[in-house]
């Protein structure tokens, strides 16, 4: 009797209430024993000088943490299904990313943003056109500030397609 009882408490705990937690535990979790893995082959360091190997390790580490507790999460707190696979979406999103590395350098970075955006929002079933602009225009200023003027990344603002 005993044995029965504990056998369906150890089923009970093994089974999985959150599959979307339970899988992106385990994305988490693989990426980040990957990052460490591929930095065994650099040098650490020290946390005062850094090696090439510090932060990736240091993040990979993050990244396997993160992962335990949406993997230990999982089992405990019951979750919702994982949702059909939008293959509409990640088509959207992946396209708008190479668009944007191919155009970014030719037409600058006032065109390729704004388009990265639009084209990436269109992948969501709540796409508004209104706050989609708002957003494309406040990331392209923010973007300019920051990347080209503060830090000087060596993008253009207007490429030579625009005649700039």
């Amino acid at each position: 009797m005993r044995t029965k009882r504990l056998f369906a408490t150890t089923r009970r705990l093994l089974m999985i209430r959150s599959t979307r937690d339970f899988w992106t535990g385990a994305i988490y979790a693989l990426i980040g024993l990957s990052a460490v893995l591929i930095a065994r082959d650099y040098g650490m360091g020290s946390a005062v000088r850094m090696g090439p190997a510090y932060f990736p390790t240091l993040l990979g580490i993050l990244l396997m943490i993160v992962g335990a507790v949406a993997l230990i999460r999982s089992f405990i707190v019951p979750g919702t299904a994982i949702g059909a696979f939008a293959i509409k979406g990640l088509l959207l999103v992946v396209f708008s990313v190479f668009l944007f590395g191919f155009i970014v350098r030719e037409a600058g970075l006032i065109v390729a943003l704004p388009l990265l955006v639009i084209i990436s929002a269109l992948a969501s079933r709540q796409f508004r056109w209104g706050p989609t602009i708002a957003l494309a225009a406040g990331l392209t200023m923010f973007c300019s500030l920051v990347f080209i003027k503060g830090l000087g990344v060596p993008l253009p603002l207007i490429g030579p397609w625009l005649g700039g």
